[in-house]
């Protein structure tokens, strides 16, 4: 089975900065993205940022300039530098990975248990 190890949440003040990490742990034979979504109370969840194998990225307008996804292949990890932190950005911060186990023909959906990101005013 498929792991995603999540680390870095936690509590700062607004304008600081934290960084996530996520790390697959299992035989994987290809990864087709990895990124970040989140979900505050009360809400949906919504994508943060992904990156695919290529290294192209996508974030969600609220964190473009402020936060960046990058992705490690070798180690089949991928990380969020969150800068400029605001209040409105707390939330449950959620790993999700789209791959190919090794063994297997098709890709699948995994998600990270979750870490919480608080941001004081």
């Amino acid at each position: 089975q498929v792991q995603l190890v999540e680390s870095g949440g936690g509590l700062v003040q607004a304008g600081g900065s934290l960084r996530l990490s996520c790390a697959a742990s299992a035989s994987i034979f290809r990864i087709n993205t990895m990124g970040w979504y989140r979900q505050a109370p009360g809400k949906q969840r919504e994508l943060v940022a992904v990156i695919d194998s290529d290294g192209n990225t996508n974030y969600a307008d609220s964190v473009k300039g402020r936060f960046t996804i990058s992705g490690d292949n070798a180690k089949n990890t991928v990380y969020l530098q969150m800068n400029s932190l605001k209040p409105e950005d707390t939330a449950v911060y959620y790993c999700n990975a789209v791959l190919m186990r090794v063994g297997r023909d098709y890709y699948e959906n995994y998600w990270g248990q979750g870490t919480q990101v608080t941001v004081s005013s």
